[in-house]
């Protein structure tokens, strides 16, 4: 047959036909016995239902397994679906129409029939398997239980559906009925529809109800609290209100004015800046209209409360008396010249200008004024030199109040800018909160540690300091809390740093730095009795004619107790003799203990360093280089060594990459002068040479150690040791010129710390001499040299010494 309407051929009890119409539905499952409406606007669909709705009506309608697919084919829906007859159909604007069709009964798809014009299948029937018994009884009464209790739970379902499911008795209809009522997805839908059984489909749904019981219960709970919250400060707020009108009436009103007016009259003293002002009176508007009990209210409080402490005008007097600046650093530190020189220049230049601008001499005066407040020092030394401990000495001296910041470790940028109000517990950042401990805006402002600053996926503090250290920039420094500009132009900021280095290189630009070296073993002693000796003796509670430190304790103490460029651990060894003196006072009852060398090693014990120069060095391939450390100066030995092999160099110690190529430098060199330094060629061709810095551990780079190297190979060649108490330091190149390097004075304070008598250094290095202690030129000869030839004169010994070589090498 290929007519449709002949082959509605009806199974018997049934109103199926033999072939049948299906519509496909997308997102939709309908169950018998429901009344559903539907919305057909896909051109194959419309002519279905036309088509039916001219017949008896009757369509079969299954589910399609993606929603996504317009117009479904077989394969692409359900087998299992529902027989529905049409009820009604209007037309809709255009080709759309809505339809309200009535579930029937279930049905299978046996096979498909057609695609075209519409989709049509042979189906059968799927009558639901029913036992009535026991438990399908007892399961039919949960579900209807179950239905209840969620009608009653939900407000929007109509409390007389709950008697109307008392009424039925046939458990597929009630199934159906409440899984409309319940609105389950596609996917349980259809699962209810294709299960066979009775008590299936009702354990199914009674799970399902279980669940959905729970979560209206919770959110009944949850409703009721926040309603019970809200009643109660609506509650409050009319009694409040209502008190407030009858103590009016009484004339009684004595409650504290509101917060806002209390704000507002501190804004008027305040003498905030008009940007401030603004922003502040915009806040301060917002908090008088807005409940006690809001969220904000605290958050706008707090930020108010922070522009009013904050010293927007309050600023410190200098004191511009240079003599008594000066003398005030001098008590605090001994030397640190150049320090002392600069603040002085600074306070010059202040007294100018005050008068200057006493006397009206224009904006261009005022310019002036601001270039040279712009000071940002930046005190880079060892530790132990003093640079800590300088800022406040120069805030006492100033007249100023001193506050202090340390930047070891920093990694987030907010710490410096502060976090936006927008999140919870903002605060303004370390700059501000700092500016408010101290209480002025002028103080004397300490970035320690600032080469220690570090960065990670929070920000790069460093960059953040740009601003901050930039005199051009500073005087309009914006807070991301505050958000209004603050000045930070009259703020002296000290910064101190172990090593350059490890500062970007824009931030240490915008910074005056000032080198701190290390002190000598004379400034040491002067240091320890004037400074360091006085403080001690009063922190361990004894009085200054108890103890006394002859110059050779001191002495000892330095020498053998401390390898430092710096202070601090003299003053901690000196500490230590103090305790064990107050425990001798005390226990012994004597009345006062003169400190000597003697006494030095029997309180501190074994010595903890020893000179390397304290033995003789004559033995050939042995040169003493002089470096620079994160401690200061300090010196190194250069070793070299023959053995048999074919002309290869070893290197060990650790070297750096510059250090490796200042040992193949000199080994080219010397190869290439085998002539002229009367040097065998088989030292070269049948002999390996393996050069070695000690301290293995301790990673080394750098070119300053090239002339020690070249010294100890070519000693090593021609069997004439270096002088054991000469020197070395200066970069070289293969035509053998000797060129300058970096930190001349700290390696020449520690070549006359550790007892040598001669240094040898690049002529181009001479300048550098300007700014060794007087004490050390006088104790060091340091002969300048352009070339190697020069130094070989200088450094080498003029007897050979014996030595046992490789076979087939002879000197």
């Amino acid at each position: 047959m290929t007519n449709h309407q002949d082959e509605k051929i009806k199974q018997k009890g049934s109103m199926l036909p033999r072939d049948i119409s299906i519509l496909p539905l997308r997102n939709t499952v309908v169950h018998p016995y429901s009344v559903f409406p539907l919305i057909v606007g896909v051109r194959r669909s419309v002519k279905l239902i036309k088509t039916a709705a001219e017949g008896d009506g009757i369509i079969g309608l299954v589910a399609s397994k993606d929603g996504a697919i317009e117009e479904s084919n077989p394969g692409q829906t359900y087998e299992v679906g529902t027989l529905a007859k049409i009820e009604q159909v209007v037309q809709e604007s255009g080709d759309t129409l809505q339809v309200l069709v009535r579930g029937l009964e279930r049905f299978r798809i046996d096979h498909w029939c057609d695609t075209t014009p519409f989709l049509s299948a042979h189906a059968i029937q799927a009558p639901e398997s029913a036992e009535e018994d026991v438990e399908t009884d007892a399961l039919k009464r949960s579900l209807q239980e179950l239905t209840e209790e969620i009608i009653e739970l939900s407000p929007n379902l109509s409390k007389e559906l709950g008697k109307f499911l008392r009424h039925i008795k046939d458990p597929a209809q009630l199934i159906y009925t409440v899984a409309a009522t319940v609105n389950l997805d596609v996917k349980e839908g259809q699962a209810l529809l294709e299960m066979d059984g009775i008590k299936e489909k009702l354990r199914m749904l009674v799970g399902h109800l279980s669940r959905e019981k729970e979560v209206l219960t919770l959110n009944r709970k949850i409703r009721s609290e926040a309603h019970e919250k809200m009643d109660k400060a609506q509650r409050d707020y009319y009694l409040r209100q209502q008190l407030k009108a009858i103590k009016k009436e009484l004339g009684e009103s004595c409650e504290a004015p509101p917060a806002s007016d209390e704000y507002a009259e501190k804004l008027k003293e305040a003498g905030l800046p008009s940007e401030a002002m603004k922003e502040a009176e915009r806040e301060l508007g917002r908090l008088a209209n807005m409940s006690p009990q809001a969220a904000e209210y605290a958050t706008i409080k707090t930020y108010l409360d922070w522009l009013l402490e904050l010293p927007w005008n309050k600023a410190s007097e200098d004191q511009l008396d240079t003599r008594c600046a000066r003398t005030v650093m001098d008590e605090d530190h001994y030397d640190l010249e150049d320090v002392k020189e600069r603040i002085i220049e600074y306070l010059a230049v202040r007294k100018l200008l005050a008068e200057r601008s006493s006397e009206n001499l224009g904006e261009k005066d005022q310019g002036e004024k601001i270039e040279g407040m712009g000071a940002i020092l930046c005190f880079a030394g060892p530790p132990g030199v003093g640079k800590t401990s300088l800022g406040q000495s120069i805030a006492r001296a100033l007249g100023r109040r001193f506050t202090r910041m340390s930047l070891g470790g920093m990694r987030d940028e907010s710490e410096i800018r502060g976090h936006r109000r927008t999140y919870v517990g903002a605060m303004p950042g370390r700059i501000i909160q700092a500016l408010k401990r101290a209480g002025t805006r002028n103080p004397v402002f300490m970035l320690d540690e600032i080469d220690k600053v570090g960065n990670d996926w929070r920000g790069d503090p460093s960059s953040a300091l740009l601003e901050v250290l930039d005199p051009a920039q500073n005087h309009a420094f914006r807070d991301h809390y505050l958000d209004v500009d603050f000045d930070l132009s009259d703020v002296m900021f000290i910064t101190t740093a172990n090593q350059l280095e490890t500062i970007p290189a824009p931030l240490r630009d915008r910074m005056e730095i000032i080198q701190l070296e290390g002190y000598t073993e004379y400034e040491k002693l002067h240091i320890a009795q004037k400074y360091l000796v006085p403080r001690q003796v009063r922190a361990n509670g004894l009085r200054e004619e108890e103890v006394r430190f002859s110059d050779e304790a001191i002495r000892k103490i330095v020498q053998d107790y401390t390898r430092e460029a710096g202070v601090r651990n003299l003053e901690r060894n000196i500490g230590a003799v103090c305790r064990k003196g107050a425990v001798r006072i005390t226990e012994d009852g004597i009345d006062h203990i003169d400190v000597t060398a003697d006494l030095v090693r029997t309180y501190l014990k074994k010595e903890r360093f020893e000179s390397e120069l304290s033995e003789a060095i004559e033995i050939p391939g042995i040169a003493t280089g002089l470096a620079v450390t994160a401690v200061g100066g300090d010196i190194l030995f250069v070793e070299a060594t023959l053995m048999n092999g074919k002309g290869h160099l070893t290197l060990t110690g650790q070297l750096g990459d510059v250090m490796k190529e200042s040992a193949q430098i000199a080994h080219s060199y010397v190869r290439s002068k085998i002539k002229s330094l009367s040097l065998d060629l088989s030292l070269f061709t049948s002999a390996d040479i393996h050069v070695h810095v000690p301290a293995g551990a301790t990673p080394k780079d750098g070119p300053s150690a090239g002339l020690a190297m070249v010294m100890a190979v070519i000693s090593l060649c021609s069997g004439r040791p270096v002088q054991s108490d000469v020197g070395l330091t200066g970069e070289v190149t293969l035509r053998g010129r000797v060129l300058p390097v970096g930190g001349i004075k700290m390696k020449l304070l520690a070549a006359h710390r550790a007892g040598l008598k001669t240094v040898i250094l690049p002529k181009r290095n001479e300048k550098d001499l300007e700014e060794l202690p007087e004490e050390v030129r006088d104790d060091l000869n340091i002969v300048l040299v352009e070339t190697i030839e020069e130094a070989l004169k200088k450094g080498l010994s003029f007897e050979k010494q014996e030595m046992d070589l490789p076979l087939a090498v002879n000197y």
